[in-house]
């Protein structure tokens, strides 16, 4: 069984090999003093203390910035030309950079993962120092949403990586059979990802 607590002795391998819930590693964070944990995501936080666990000290896992001031795009009326500022990722955000994509392309479909990954490329681009507009969003989507790009898996996507590679293994299987080896691998002491599960199947066997 995995580790049922975070602590500050554990190596980087038992946080690794362990699950643990968002507002578990927002805590923690807390608990070791990393600056801005309420505010960071979970794959940020957990970025900051595997850094933690490995050095004993607390570094800023991101370069963007976590409290932006001025009014907040959505409020001043979102454009095509309309530079990122204050961004929010709220409902209308959403809307207007789907709108905005299928007015640039009739072609346009929106893709698993690809808002995700727009996320993250546009808070690449502020954090240095690139200006880009709800336009240049609006672009990239399109670029994700297509189907011949290709998506990296993202190692704080262990759920989605995990079902995604246990359904293509296995082509017969329900997503219920993915969902259910899932919550089998959460409760054990190893890597979190499809290819532990299956050594680990296949051990027992």
């Amino acid at each position: 069984m995995a580790s049922k607590k975070l602590s500050r002795k554990m190596t980087v391998e038992e946080f690794d090999n362990g699950y643990w819930y968002a507002v578990e590693v927002k805590k923690f964070a807390r608990e070791i003093g990393i600056q801005g944990a309420s505010r960071l995501r979970k794959d940020e936080l957990e970025k900051a203390i595997k850094g933690f666990l490995k050095t004993g000290k607390c570094k800023r896992p991101t370069k963007r910035t976590l409290t932006p001031s001025g009014r907040k795009d959505v409020d001043l009326g979102l454009t095509l030309s309309l530079p990122v500022n204050n961004y929010t990722d709220n409902r209308a955000t959403k809307d207007f950079i789907d709108k905005a994509a299928l007015s640039l392309d009739s072609n346009f479909k929106i893709k698993s993962g690809a808002r995700y990954r727009l996320n993250r490329w546009r808070e690449e681009q502020l954090a240095k120092g690139n200006k880009i507009s709800y336009g240049d969003l609006a672009a990239q989507y399109i670029v994700l949403c297509r189907p011949k790009t290709k998506f990296a898996q993202e190692p704080s996507g262990r759920y989605i990586n995990f079902l995604s590679d246990f359904l293509s293994e296995n082509h017969n299987a329900t997503h219920k059979q993915a969902r259910d080896a899932w919550k089998e691998l959460k409760r054990l002491d190893m890597p979190k990802n499809y290819k532990s599960w299956k050594k680990y199947k296949t051990l027992r066997n």
